[in-house]
């Protein structure tokens, strides 16, 4: 059975490019299109669709209130911002109102069909332009070379200063947009290269690396 989509875009000819390039995908149908907020509602009462490609400068009702209202008048509605905006205010507005994926228009084709798929089947998809966007936001822009380990890869630094923090696996997990046993990798790697033998050991290393402080 096909993916029921709805493209909600202020914009015609991208509204008409884009449903046209999904005629050739066999697992997803666009059946409607809005170009404002107000329309979405309407349009997804009507034809109950499993996505809403949403994009952000809608006029009425924009991206972000527009996701609020669809979560709360239809609980299992999922969203998938596609939006040129990729600004950490309008990242964090989207995501808080319950989108399931962020991409930019700039995605490729097929990043975009494989989002819809990963987001109809109950997960979350981030594009790693916005994901790395929102991982210097949390850290901070020089966060990372600060503590960066001449042991440790770029992810590992990020999992490192997480778990410093306190964070659970799942957590890092939801906030690095990973798997847990990904998250579980890493932390086995970095206590390996740094020779850790407890989470004591890694809190006192971040200590006196200026990673956390008391």
């Amino acid at each position: 059975m096909s993916i029921k989509v709805l493209i909600a875009d202020d914009n015609q000819l991208f509204r008409e490019i884009l449903a046209k390039l999904f005629k050739h995908a066999n697992e997803i149908e666009i059946v409607a299109q809005a170009e404002n907020g107000l329309e979405v509602l309407d349009k997804v009462g009507q034809y109950q669709p499993d996505i809403v490609l949403m994009d952000i400068a809608m006029p009425h009702l924009n991206g972000i209130d527009t996701s609020i209202a669809l979560v709360k008048q239809f609980p299992g509605i999922k969203i998938i911002a596609l939006t040129a905006y990729d600004d950490k205010t309008n990242i964090k507005g989207m995501l808080g109102a319950g989108v399931r994926g962020y991409l930019l228009k700039s995605c490729k084709y097929d990043q975009l069909v494989d989002a819809i798929i990963q987001v109809n089947n109950e997960k979350k998809y981030i594009s790693p332009e916005v994901a790395e966007i929102i991982i210097q936001d949390y850290l901070g822009q020089d966060s990372t070379d600060k503590i960066r380990h001449p042991k440790l890869t770029e992810r590992e630094s990020e999992v490192l200063t997480l778990l410093a923090e306190g964070k659970t696996i799942r957590e890092i997990s939801e906030l690095l947009f990973i798997s847990v046993k990904t998250v579980g990798s890493h932390k086995e790697n970095i206590f390996e290269k740094l020779e850790f033998e407890n989470m004591t050991q890694l809190i006192k290393f971040a200590l006196k690396n200026g990673i956390v402080s008391l």
